[in-house]
């Protein structure tokens, strides 16, 4: 019997030539949400701190670029490193090159075209995004390391994906200040959380095969510190507002992703995978209505 996967080659992945359908899967172009996530905190950022409309959109439209090629290319490099583990592991045995459906030199070649495409979005941008951007090649390639040296993967994911926050600070204003740093923090608090959930859908493969997760070190007290996590990315987004000047609109708005977080918090059962995979997908919402708020907090 087929076991539970989050691969989605059906949809509209299926309509694609058949030698692209691997690299489409490697790359994740299947399941969007990680490029959405990817992308969430730079939005943030232009919803906070862009000069104006235009610039705003010509930011967002780069960084929606950049984040569907970075996701693919940090997905490209987890396979790599995770090739063996993934056999092992219900959820990612069909994974390209777990299945070996793609070399690793293929994946390679792969990961090359779609680093030339980040490198392409990122000289669109000032000298200190610029600076930031190749820096964050570092935790990029560190993430699938955390997993075999400590419980904590999560957080090194979360300073991974966070890095939009700054980076669009920075691309949208030259420098990165203690706003930059405060919206960094918060995602990074949001991304520990729902990332904590994710990590239920392969609890007991990862102990079996001896890697670590967030979900494995907090088991059935995930709800509070899930809890905590939200509640310390909301303290920080409301600090994020007033440090950035916003109007007295944005406390109120940040009530709607405050209610989508806590709807997680409640419908949470570790030990429902399906459901675990469909909480983590609602933080797409849920990170638009955070950058709505910031829209209407500078109203």
């Amino acid at each position: 019997m087929q076991g539970f996967t989050d691969i989605e080659a059906q949809g509209w992945v299926a309509r694609l030539p058949q030698g692209w359908r691997p690299y489409a899967l490697l790359a994740r172009f299947d399941r969007p949400i990680g490029s959405w996530l990817l992308f969430l905190p730079g939005l943030w950022a232009f919803a906070l701190a862009a000069p104006g409309w235009a610039e705003g959109l010509r930011l967002a439209l780069l960084f929606g670029i950049g984040a569907v090629a970075m996701r693919g290319a940090g997905c490209v490099v987890n396979d790599l490193w995770d090739r063996d583990i993934d056999r092992r592991v219900e959820r990612t045995r069909g994974r390209p090159l777990a299945a070996g459906t793609v070399t690793p030199f293929q994946a390679l070649v792969f990961l090359a075209v779609l680093c030339c495409i980040g490198l392409a979005v990122l000289l669109q941008l000032n000298g200190t995004a610029i600076l930031l951007g190749v820096c964050s090649l570092l935790p990029i390639l560190l993430y699938p390391l955390a997993k075999r040296v400590t419980n904590w993967p999560q957080a090194m994911l979360g300073l991974t994906f966070s890095w939009a926050a700054p980076e669009g600070i920075a691309a949208a204003t030259g420098r990165v200040d203690a706003v930059a740093l405060i919206l960094w923090a918060a995602a990074f608090c949001w991304i520990l959380g729902y990332d904590t959930i994710y990590a239920h859908q392969d609890r007991e493969d990862d102990a079996m095969v001896g890697i670590g997760s967030t979900a494995l070190r907090w088991g059935e007290r995930t709800r509070p510190f899930l809890a905590a996590c939200y509640t310390a990315m909301l303290a920080l987004l409301a600090l994020a507002g007033w440090a950035g000047g916003l109007g007295w609109l944005y406390l109120p708005a940040l009530l709607l992703p405050a209610a989508l977080l806590a709807r997680q918090v409640v419908r949470l059962d570790i030990h429902d995978p399906a459901l675990c995979l469909r909480l983590f997908r609602a933080n797409r919402e849920a990170g638009l209505a955070v950058a709505l708020a910031f829209l209407i907090g500078r109203l």
